[in-house]
């Protein structure tokens, strides 16, 4: 499979792609969506995770995590229902909610880009 191309970000194995993505944020927000291909509530919100990727490119890194293919990225953040959004500011988690909330999601992404 080809990821390069996919918006909003995927990230596949190895976690050194993840501190990567990180790392290289600087100072823009990093929105972790930890999502499972089975998972409902994730094929929902996804599209608005590709409108919202779209609507603050300037200020957000969306970043996808796939739960069952980076099993230990989800143990290290606890990650135990999905979808969970993880909001981190140079490499700091400063928020998180879990469900498919995009009103909410949107909410977090504004009060922490201003």
């Amino acid at each position: 499979r080809d990821y390069t191309n996919v918006n909003p970000l995927y990230i596949p194995p190895p976690q050194a792609d993840f501190n990567n993505k990180l790392e290289s944020a600087g100072d823009q927000l990093v929105v972790v969506d930890f999502f499972a291909t089975w998972c409902g509530p994730c094929k929902v919100i996804a599209p608005k995770l590709e409108e919202f990727q779209n609507k603050y490119a300037e200020k957000v890194v969306i970043v996808k995590v796939d739960v069952d293919e980076c099993e230990d990225l989800a143990a290290q953040y606890n990650i135990s229902s999905m979808p969970t959004f993880l909001f981190i500011k140079r490499k700091q988690v400063v928020q998180q909610f879990s469900g498919a909330n995009a009103e909410k999601l949107e909410n977090h992404i504004k009060q922490l880009t201003e």
